[in-house]
Order: structure tokens, then C-alpha cells, then sequence
């Protein structure tokens, strides 16, 4: 039966050496999907209703966390790559991180009294350095527990079968997060309005999640084994080679095309999660379903991944792309036209909202999450290394800057357009009983933010998945091709095989490390009667041999 199941699905590989070292590399993602995702759905309303503070600043908040964040992603890279240790380059890295974790997630939910109204600078200044303490923790866990995913899983199918298992694993975090603050805030009284007097209910909900994340991140760390990389070669560290590792970077075809793709899908869904909590409070005036609307765009969001799996396992990781995100783009449309109040039509109409957009916009995610890691083996066509955390920092030191100045000019913008929050409307709304109406720019501001922009990246970011040009028969060439140079010295590549090597890689294929012949006669692949590559299958055994181990 159970054999039955994995086909029906489409799932490769016996449960002990395939399936379990996935759950047990997954178990992280539980802290990456649900710390994020309660941070996206209440910090910034927490800074602006809670701690009031104003747009701008919460804005800043935001971005100045998130450059220090970009800016310690590529030297965790550069560590991770350079690691010399029996148990490899990124499990440890994983353990290190855990209290800088706990500590900075439970400061992140505390003002120690501090308030917007009465100290705005201190209070500011105070949430900038917690939340950079926060993000400095999640790269040192983040990136590690992505560089390490191209090593257990080599295979060009077996990687989406474990960014999969790290989607399920994602929502697993997600789901018992949102119960928890949903039932913590319902406990303090502040599940349908969030103003100062809920302090109280956010510290406890930083103690209690910063301990389930925690234990999620220690699973991980406890359960998951990768090669020994005692015998890594690094060169000498100084600034003229860490900006050298960089530039090659982006001598990537493949990767150039990845990275504008997920840039302009950063911008759709970052514009958006950032003004989000404002469209629902302030333009549509339906706070008090703000819960059920993230517990139905959850399941909107779970509910895609079948079919994103399905069709990535039988037409390929552009597929669910080109076919859900057309979704994403309706579910923004309806910003456009969203007009203030609860009516029944204006409440079903934010809950189509809710289903379209989270079911498009996961294909695109699904896409560039399953792309990535085939990158780090162009990467090696091109320079002879093995360089995961360099591959996966670059991008972010580009993406996560960006994504800080999203967040400062969605305040900015809101400011600027005349947005009212904080207990300005909570006032006014206790003195009258009566909703507070925000100005026709102030509600034109907040369409620009969660739909015209997020409609137009989404587009480009469409319009640049069509041109990505690798496949899973590319992918596997290219790995045999790598495994034989590094087993003889020199590779023999037929003229369409170097053609395609050329097209994804963007370099000649002499002026590249596979090119190269560095010792005597080359070798040509060899397949056996299936047309599998026989030094794929010699890798397969060593890695279940480490699985088995």
C-alpha cells in the first residue's frame, strides 16, 4: 500500500535512506515558515498600533534589519563554504543558532515599557537593534540549512521532493503558530482590535513560539547527517577573493535569469505582505475577520501545492509557474476595486482575495524555491567548486536589501498618502463608536502598495520565468559530466552536449572548468542500458551508504 501511495504522488526513494532524512532535514522549516510568517502578519501592526510608533519608522525598522540582514548573509557563506569539519560544513551552525534565536524572538514581541508617543527615537532605536539581533540568528541558521539541501540531495527530482517535504514542514510551523497567537491574543481580549493595551499578550506569544521554534531547529541539527568536508580546499581569505567568489556568481546564466525572475516576484508578494494588514484594517475596514482571512489564505496556499508538485514531477519546475500565477494576479486585482466595509459582498469579495492570490502566488514560489539549488551545479560547470553558500548569499544580499527599502517606502508611502493608524483611530473610534474614514489619497496609497505594483512584478517576474531554460535532462548531464571530471581529470562532451552546457552556463565551453583538460584523455559519459549515467549510480550508492551510516 504504501508503495502504491509514493507513486500515486509521485514520490521517489524507500522511506529509510530517501523519505526519512527528508523529515529530518525539514524540521527547521518549521522555524523559517512560522517565525516569518507571524512576523509579516502583526511586527509592523504591532509597531504601529501597539507600540506606536509612526509608518515611516516602523518602515525603517524594517529596512534597516533587513539590509543588516543582507549584508550577514554572504559572510555566513563565505564560513560555511570555507568549514573544515567530520560532521560538514552547515549542522553545527544550526546548534550555534538556537539561543541567539530564543533570545532575540522574545525581545522582538517586548518594549520593556518603551513607546512610540512618549520616546519615538529610543523606542525606534530600541526594535532596530532587536530585530537586527533576530535576523543576525536566522542567518546563521538559514543559511547553512540552505547551502546544505544541493548536498543531501543531488538529484534534479529529488530536490523538489524535499523542498516538498520543507513546504509541508513550512506549513507545519505556520498553522500551530497562527493557532497559538490567535488563542493567546484571544486570552488577553485583543483578537479583534490591536491597540497599546496588548503588550501583555505579544510577550507571551515571543517566549512561548521562540521555544517551539527552538525544538524545531534542534531536530534538524540532532537528526540530519551531510559528508565530511575535512578535505576542503579554500584559498587565502582577504577582500580581493571574497569580491572575486561574487563576480563569478554572476557569470551564471541560469542564475542571472533565476535571480531577476525572484527579484520581481520579491517585489510582487514583499509589497503586498507589507501592506496587507493595513488594506484589511484601514481600506476595507474588516479587522475582525483578520484571522479568519490568513487562516483561509493558508489553506488556499496548502491547498495549491498538489498540483504545483504534480506538475513540476511530470512537465518540469517551470510548469505550476506558468499556469497558477494568472491566480495571484486576480486575487491582487480585487484591491483595486475594494471599497470600506463589512457587507456581505465586500466580506465575500476579500475572502476570493484571499483563495487567488495565495494559490497563484505559490507556483511562482515553488518555481524559484525548486530552481535554486540546481544553480550550484552550473555554478561548478563554471568554476571546478563547490560553493552553495556563496551561490545562495548573493542572491540574498541583493533580494533582502530591497525587500528593507519595500518595507520603508510602503510606510513612506502610506505617510505620504495621508494613512492614519495608531491610537489616533482608536480614539476616535472609542469617543464616536464609529469607524474612522481614512481620506480618498490615503486609500489610494494603500491601493498603489497591495495592488498596482504587486500586479505589475508579478507580470515581469512571468514574463522572466519563460526565458529560464534548464531542464531536468540538462540538469542531469551537466552532473554526470561534473562527476567524471572530478573521477578522471577530463571530460569528453559531445558538440550538443557542450552547446547546452554553453546556453545554460552563458561562457564558452573551453573558457569554462569543465572545458578544461587537466589530465590527459578525456572520458565520455557512460549510460547503461536504461540511458542512466553509471557514475550517477556510483554516487547514489555513497550517499545511501552515508544515509545507511
Amino acid at each position: 500500500m504504501g508503495e502504491r501511495i509514493k507513486k500515486a504522488i509521485g514520490v521517489q526513494g524507500d522511506f529509510k535512506t530517501t523519505i526519512l532524512p527528508m523529515i529530518n532535514y525539514s524540521y527547521a522549516n518549521m522555524y523559517m515558515g512560522g517565525a516569518g510568517y507571524i512576523i509579516s502578519m502583526y511586527f509592523t501592526i504591532f509597531l504601529t498600533d501597539v507600540v506606536n510608533l509612526s509608518l515611516n519608522q516602523a518602515g525603517m525598522v524594517v529596512m534597516f534589519a533587513t539590509v543588516w540582514d543582507a549584508v550577514t548573509d554572504p559572510v555566513m557563506g563565505i564560513i560555511t563554504d570555507r568549514t573544515r569539519a567530520s560532521s560538514g560544513k552547515h549542522r553545527r551552525y544550526l546548534l550555534i543558532g538556537i539561543p541567539l534565536m530564543v533570545i532575540s524572538y522574545t525581545l522582538l514581541w517586548n518594549s520593556y515599557g518603551l513607546n512610540g508617543t512618549h520616546n519615538s527615537a529610543k523606542t525606534m532605536v530600541y526594535f532596530v537593534l532587536v530585530y537586527m539581533l533576530y535576523k543576525t540568528a536566522y542567518t546563521v541558521i538559514g543559511v547553512p540549512h540552505t547551502a546544505m539541501l544541493p548536498e543531501l540531495a543531488p538529484e534534479y527530482n529529488l530536490r523538489t521532493q524535499y523542498n516538498s517535504v520543507g513546504y509541508l514542514f513550512n506549513s507545519a510551523g505556520m498553522v500551530p503558530a497562527f493557532g497559538i497567537v490567535v488563542v493567546i491574543l484571544a486570552a488577553f481580549g485583543s483578537k479583534d482590535n490591536i491597540t497599546s493595551a496588548s503588550k501583555a499578550p505579544f510577550l507571551v506569544i515571543g517566549i512561548v513560539l521562540s521555544v517551539f521554534f527552538g525544538i524545531a531547529v534542534f531536530l534538524t541539527y540532532f537528526k540530519t547527517r551531510e559528508p565530511s568536508s575535512l578535505d576542503n580546499k579554500v584559498d587565502k581569505l582577504d577582500v580581493k577573493y571574497i569580491i572575486r567568489e561574487y563576480v563569478l556568481v554572476f557569470r551564471n546564466r541560469s542564475f542571472r535569469q533565476y535571480f531577476f525572475m525572484s527579484l520581481a516576484y520579491q517585489f510582487a508578494t514583499g509589497f503586498y505582505a507589507n501592506s496587507k494588514v493595513y488594506y484589511i484594517k484601514y481600506l476595507a475596514n474588516q479587522y475582525s475577520k483578520y484571522a479568519l482571512f490568513n487562516a483561509v489564505a493558508g489553506v488556499a496556499e496548502a491547498a495549491a501545492f498538489p498540483l504545483n508538485y504534480a506538475l513540476t514531477m511530470k512537465h518540469g519546475k517551470k510548469k505550476c509557474g506558468n499556469i497558477v500565477t494568472p491566480l495571484m494576479v486576480a486575487g491582487l486585482a480585487i484591491g483595486l476595486i475594494m471599497q470600506s466595509g463589512g457587507s456581505f459582498f465586500w466580506s465575500a469579495l476579500m475572502m476570493l482575495s484571499m483563495l487567488l492570490y495565495p494559490f497563484g502566488m505559490s507556483g511562482l514560489g515553488f518555481v524559484s524555491t525548486n530552481i535554486f539549488p540546481d544553480l550550484t551545479d552550473v555554478d561548478e560547470l563554471i568554476t571546478g567548486r563547490r560553493r552553495e553558500g556563496v551561490i545562495s548569499t548573493f542572491s540574498t544580499l541583493i533580494k533582502k536589501s530591497i525587500s528593507g527599502v519595500m518595507a520603508a517606502l510602503v510606510g513612506f508611502t502610506l505617510q505620504g498618502f495621508g494613512l492614519v493608524t495608531g491610537d489616533t483611530v482608536a480614539d476616535y473610534e472609542n469617543a464616536t463608536g464609529q469607524l474612522f474614514a481614512q481620506s480618498a489619497s490615503a486609500v489610494m496609497g494603500v491601493r498603489i502598495c497591495v495592488a498596482v505594483i504587486p500586479i505589475a512584478a508579478a507580470l515581469i517576474s512571468l514574463i522572466l520565468l519563460k526565458r529560464f531554460r534548464m531542464t531536468k535532462d540538462d540538469h542531469t548531464m551537466i552532473r554526470a559530466a561534473i562527476a567524471t571530471k572530478h573521477k578522471y581529470g577530463s571530460v569528453a562532451l559531445s558538440p550538443e552536449e557542450k552547446q547546452r552546457c554553453e546556453l545554460i552556463s552563458g561562457q564558452k565551453f573551453e573558457n569554462t572548468w569543465l572545458g578544461q583538460n587537466n589530465n590527459g584523455e578525456a572520458h565520455t559519459l557512460e549510460t547503461n542500458e536504461n540511458g542512466e549515467y553509471l557514475i550517477l549510480l556510483e554516487l547514489k550508492a555513497e550517499k545511501e551508504k552515508l544515509n545507511n551510516g
